[in-house]
């Protein structure tokens, strides 16, 4: 993968008014914008902030909305190569998601923001911390690096926001 994926300004999105369960649509990553008067630019960095990475360490950890396949790929279409999540995984939880599958038998509902990486590359940071400490939404740097792994498809890294001007 290219290393400009993962040195880059960070946006994040606050989506804590989603409940457990719920999609976070291409409409609320557009009403996020909105609301921050951000317009996103290729090679953003974008971070979900759902609210359980504050949650960290308890049963309610698991309990986040996640992205679909529609939401993925509008960001990638903007140009968006890195999307991270301060929640278990970017999709909704596995929970939500077989209940949706055993009601329409598609499988199509399992890990559909995962899946969407088939379709137009990208990556994905997933247990993100501090959402909530960053000092704005966006007007600050990510770095992300990745650790090789050989023959791994996922690795881990270390997510740190570089805020211009702190001390």
């Amino acid at each position: 993968m290219a290393i400009d994926w993962c040195v880059g300004p960070g946006v994040v999105l606050d989506m804590r008014f989603k409940k457990s369960g719920e999609l976070i649509t291409v409409t609320d990553l557009k009403t996020g914008l909105e609301k921050i008067r951000y317009e996103l630019k290729p090679l953003d960095i974008v971070m979900i902030h759902t609210g359980a990475g504050e949650r960290w360490g308890t049963k309610e950890y698991l309990e986040q909305p996640g992205l679909g396949r529609e939401s993925t790929l509008w960001l990638v279409d903007q140009g968006i190569k890195m999307i991270g999540i301060d929640a278990w995984t970017l999709d909704r939880p596995f929970k939500n998601m077989v209940a949706d599958f055993k009601a329409n038998r598609d499988g199509r509902v399992i890990w559909p923001a995962h899946f969407a990486g088939i379709t137009k590359e990208y990556c994905q940071i997933e247990k993100l911390a501090n959402l909530e400490k960053l000092p704005r939404p966006y007007g600050f740097y990510v770095s992300c690096l990745p650790v090789k792994i050989k023959g791994g498809s996922a690795g881990w890294c270390r997510a740190v926001a570089l805020i211009p001007g702190s001390a």
